[in-house]
């Protein structure tokens, strides 16, 4: 099924490229990276421009899913899970600790951006650090894949895990440092 609907994105090029990452942001469906691998190795010359397209569509796609969290996600938890409340709200305290570096974490590497995306809205976490932070971490994903597919080619392909791997740990290496360093000033 999973097959049948990314060869429906492929068929509209650009268009179902963008349409592929808006909704995959949010609800279950393909990863925009197959399509995107497919588009980077048929025309290089476009790698970035499909880079940039799946990046803004991918944060706005983020943006929806953050704001379906927001305004339909708590109230949907609060009616179906009111008896967890409590753990919720345990939870709730670390999203607002670390859930920057969770959101850039899914951004970056194939853990479900979605589900993050949904999350970061019921659990109120700042829209416009989690636009900033979508862009970055989508930009990086997608602008990594494609500058390494249009230099390289398919020699790359079999490292992209690793890849993936490395760039996401030193994301959150990086972004610890800056995190501590600006908590440590204050």
């Amino acid at each position: 099924m999973l097959e049948q609907i990314q060869q429906i994105f492929q068929n509209y090029g650009t268009l179902g490229l963008s349409i592929n990452a808006f909704i995959e942001s949010f609800f279950i469906a393909p990863p925009p990276d197959f399509l995107l691998i497919a588009m980077d190795l048929s025309m290089p010359q476009k790698a970035l421009f499909y880079a940039l397209v799946c990046t803004i569509a991918s944060a706005f796609g983020g943006a929806f899913g953050w704001t379906f969290g927001k305004f339909g996600g708590r109230p949907l938890f609060n009616k179906f899970f009111s008896k967890h409340q409590e753990n919720f709200n345990k939870v709730e305290k670390l999203y607002e600790k670390y859930g920057t570096i969770a959101v850039i974490f899914a951004a970056v590497t194939p853990v479900p951006y979605n589900v993050f995306a949904i999350s970061s809205g019921i659990l109120n976490m700042n829209f416009l650090a989690f636009l900033c932070i979508s862009f970055f971490g989508r930009g990086a994903r997608f602008f990594i894949v494609s500058t390494f597919l249009m230099l390289f080619g398919e020699q790359v392909l079999k490292y992209f895990n690793y890849i993936f791997i490395a760039t996401a740990f030193v994301l959150a290496i990086f972004y610890y440092i800056i995190y501590t360093k600006r908590h440590s000033i204050k």
